[in-house]
């Protein structure tokens, strides 16, 4: 059963959304739904590496240019990420604030600023009893930390920007 726990991301989100501990989180696979032209929901999975909490309420988010996700998230302004691991189940809602950006060391890739409007936790309810999450998506081989493409999307994601 999912209940709105507010409209920031909790602490315990935004230490988990925040890179200080990226290296344990590789691997990890989040789902996050942009609504298409249709206005169906649109899934994609992104990484740990690819999105970044600034604060409780501001998050970066680094995926293709162009993309059918990224054009999703540019004309409709709205996404929810999805995180399901053993420890947790949390939906975020996000809107855009900014973007799509360049990202001037990748032109295949594109920056979004985004807005935390609420955030909900799923648990599972007295008549599911124990029943509870036990891992979520992974992915492999795990991408170092020093590669290319890790090295450029952390830079991208290192600070907020917007359009001045």
């Amino acid at each position: 059963m999912s209940l709105k726990v507010g409209q920031a991301l909790t602490p315990a989100l935004l230490e988990r959304l925040s890179q200080r501990d990226l290296e344990s989180r590789l691997g990890l696979a989040l789902p996050l739904v942009t609504v298409d032209a249709g206005r169906r929901p649109h899934p994609m999975l992104i990484s740990y590496l690819e999105l970044r909490a600034y604060d409780a309420s501001t998050v970066g988010l680094v995926i293709r240019a162009g993309s059918d996700s990224a054009d999703n998230l540019a004309e409709r302004q709205v996404a929810t990420l999805v995180i399901t691991e053993p420890d947790v189940v949390a939906y975020v809602k996000l809107r855009r604030i900014d973007g799509p950006l360049p990202v001037k060391e990748d032109p295949r890739l594109a920056y979004f600023l985004l807005a935390v409007e609420e955030v909900r936790e799923d648990a599972a309810s007295p008549e599911e009893g124990d029943a509870r999450i036990v891992g979520g998506p992974r992915f492999a081989p795990v991408l170092r930390l020093d590669s290319p493409w890790a090295r450029v999307t952390l830079a991208a994601v290192s600070r907020p920007r917007a359009r001045a």
